[in-house]
């Protein structure tokens, strides 16, 4: 896998990897998450060849608000809040 670093202030570069269905590694208060597009098969794939993970073993998928869950998955009334 190819790794290119760029700054903070390239936040399109890191979109337009994203967008490609590479994975960008983003810095969090405590490690660095591995993100990419969650609706790509292809780039989800990469996240698990990344980290050598089982594909059985699930992934976390942030999301910005609920309209934004409920446009990709169904939510069962008695999970939802």
């Amino acid at each position: 896998m190819k790794t290119e670093i760029v700054s903070a202030h390239e936040c399109a570069k890191a979109i337009e990897l994203l967008r490609s269905g590479e994975v960008v590694a983003l810095p969090t208060e405590t490690v660095y998450g591995l993100a990419a597009d969650a609706l790509n098969p292809t780039a989800v794939g990469k996240i698990f060849d990344a980290k050598e993970r089982p594909r059985f073993d699930p992934l976390i998928v942030h999301l910005p608000d609920r309209p934004t869950l409920d446009r990709i998955a169904v939510v069962h009334s008695r999970v939802a809040r």
